[in-house]
């Protein structure tokens, strides 16, 4: 049978059930108006396919096999001679038709329930840039730049630029700031005034006790995360009357607009997303040395503020009033001094406090371990394999995330009690060596240091995704991976290929630090619990008469605790339950709390 045969009879098979209404001509080499967002290359494509099909015609026919669910015309009257042969151009993105002399032209189409030619040109007529908003990020992108931590608004021409290079001075003339770029300040105040929405305990306080401004005097300096949720609190300290100066304590995981804004509102910050450990110090030293500014309340995360402070600054340290802490390093840190008689400042241990412990380490990571892993890998998690290592609270709620998800967990600890609390929760407990050899996703979550060492790093399957969840960057050994034998190549932003001789290639997030904070958002009402908790601290430390607090380290009275539970309570039209007279005597409490004695155990 011939070609044109064919033809004429894959033809006669379009035809059938052709609607009547006539709809004008489209030309095959002219952009329809719909098809405006067709780039010049496609457009070139399609006159080279107009051209290499009339020269063969027949050839063409052959290809073009029409497919059972191709649209048919719906213009009879239009429609080439029955001789003629359906193709699809995959440059145009639709249908065309190879007349007998070798001329082709465009078949109009009628929308179907599913086109993926159609999702393809839609996707395409998507603008790349919107502003300063970048909707795709380039590759060759350093891992300075903002990628997910919030919406980045960073204008790529001034990367290049270190902040500290550059002179700049908010809207009032003032400069004691160092950070990204000022002009982003207006994203970052929606981004904030999105999250005191989500922040209800700490909008009540400022609320409450402005009137009073029971942090009068107080000149804190602070080292935490520089996100829209630290903004909130730095500026509900401020409505209390505190002075503040901020720097980050995660390279990583500052938001530039909210720096910007911050930078705006009057506070003296110093951060930016991407800093060098050289400028990670240089900004801790820039918050803490002013001419005439004695800092007397010191806010930290992680302890590197108090550290520079104690070691650089020791007279400065010998004034100040009070330390409150919120991380495991941290406390770590204060209670080698206090060991060590070296203490001279009483500290509030605000991360062993229940409302930090089973709150945010517990729910803040249920959440963001699955937000940050998917933002920086796309990754599937049902029936991937995974290693949790430490069954602490962090680890308790990533675990319990990735076990929802699908995935096969294993748990390492050294707590016996951990241990055993991780069997209970259905996960098996194992050795890592007994298990790096098959897991795709390892997450360390202890606080220690060395607990993913250069060994295991080379057992490791290929492709095997690598991350932090405790606050330090020592969990993972990234400093025996930067060798000459191993070839890192950059993915996008804080996610690296670590690639081996033979090829095998690991992916580490955010070079071993703090996942959820570097790589994407943390869920805002839990923060508002720690931050709560944290301006409690201060107001009860800066407040304390003589004496009530020695040179050592506390945990909060748990009536704060409690008093912290109840502000966002209101939030889930939640209703107590009240003690009557005899049931208060009957267990020996105050009708008002507290509830538990302090070695009880949530």
């Amino acid at each position: 049978m011939s070609v044109q045969v064919v033809a004429a009879k894959m033809a006669e098979v379009e035809l059938k059930d052709i609607p009547s209404k006539e709809l004008p001509p489209v030309s095959p080499v002219t952009p329809r108006a719909e098809d405006k967002g067709v780039t010049k290359n496609e457009a070139n494509a399609a006159a080279a396919a107009t051209t290499s099909s009339a020269a063969a015609p027949a050839a063409e026919a052959v290809r073009g096999d029409p497919s059972p669910t191709s649209t048919p015309c719906p213009n009879p009257a239009k429609m080439p001679q029955a001789s003629a042969m359906k193709r699809t151009d995959p440059q145009q993105n639709g249908e065309a038709f190879v007349n007998s002399d070798g001329t082709v032209a465009e078949a109009p189409r009628m929308k179907k329930q599913i086109q993926f030619a159609d999702q393809k040109q839609e996707f395409n007529k998507r603008p790349t840039k919107i502003g300063r908003r970048s909707l795709s990020r380039s590759i060759s992108q350093s891992s300075t730049d903002s990628y997910s931590s919030a919406a980045s608004y960073t204008d790529s021409s001034d990367d290049e630029t270190s902040p500290r290079d550059k002179q700049q001075k908010n809207s009032k003339g003032n400069g004691d700031f160092c950070i990204k770029n000022i002009k982003q300040a207006d994203f970052g105040r929606r981004e904030i005034e999105i999250a005191e929405q989500e922040m209800p305990a700490l909008m009540a306080l400022r609320k409450r006790a402005q009137g009073e401004k029971p942090l009068a005097g107080a000149k804190v300096v602070g080292c935490t995360h520089i996100t829209a949720q630290t903004a909130v609190l730095m500026e509900t300290l401020s409505a209390l009357g505190a002075q503040c100066r901020w720097a980050a304590c995660n390279i990583y995981s500052t938001q530039n607009e909210v720096a910007a804004a911050l930078a705006e509102g009057g506070f003296s910050v110093f951060a930016w997303k991407g800093e060098s450990e050289d400028d990670f110090w240089w900004c801790i030293d820039r918050c803490v040395n002013l001419e005439g500014w004695q800092p007397n309340m010191i806010l930290d995360d992680g302890g590197d503020l108090t550290h520079w402070i104690y070691k650089k600054y020791p007279n400065m340290f010998k004034k100040i009033k009070g330390i409150v802490e919120e991380s495991v390093t941290g406390v770590h840190r204060l209670y080698q001094l206090s060991k060590a008689g070296k203490l001279c400042v009483p500290a509030m241990n605000v991360n062993d406090s229940v409302t930090k412990q089973k709150f945010d380490n517990l729910y803040c990571c249920r959440e963001s371990i699955l937000d940050g892993l998917k933002r920086t890998t796309d990754v599937m998690f049902g029936g991937k394999q995974v290693v949790v290592c430490g069954y602490g609270e962090v680890g308790k709620g990533c675990c319990a995330a990735l076990k929802a998800m699908g995935s096969i967990v294993y748990v390492t600890e050294i707590d016996p009690i951990c241990a055993l609390q991780a069997c209970m929760d259905g996960f098996r407990l194992v050795k890592l060596n007994e298990v790096i050899r098959q897991v795709d996703i390892v997450i360390t979550c202890t606080g220690n240091k060395n607990v993913v060492v250069r060994e295991y790093l080379d057992r490791m399957k290929n492709g095997c995704i690598v991350c932090n969840m405790g606050h330090s960057n020592t969990e993972i050994d990234v400093a025996s991976l930067r060798t000459p034998e191993l070839t890192w190549e950059r993915v996008r932003s804080q996610v690296d290929h670590v690639i081996w001789p033979d090829g095998k290639r690991i992916v580490l997030l955010a070079e071993g630090r703090l996942l959820n904070l570097s790589c994407s958002t943390v869920p805002t009402f839990v923060l508002s619990i720690t931050a709560t908790t944290q301006a409690l601290a201060l107001i009860e430390l800066y407040n304390a008469p003589e004496g009530r607090y020695k040179q050592d380290v506390y945990l909060l009275p748990k009536k704060m605790d409690e008093y912290v539970a109840s502000l966002h309570l209101p939030t889930f039209d939640a209703h107590l339950t009240e003690l009557t007279d005899e049931q208060a005597k009957y267990l020996g409490l105050n009708k008002n709390g507290p509830f538990k004695p302090n070695y009880y155990r949530y």
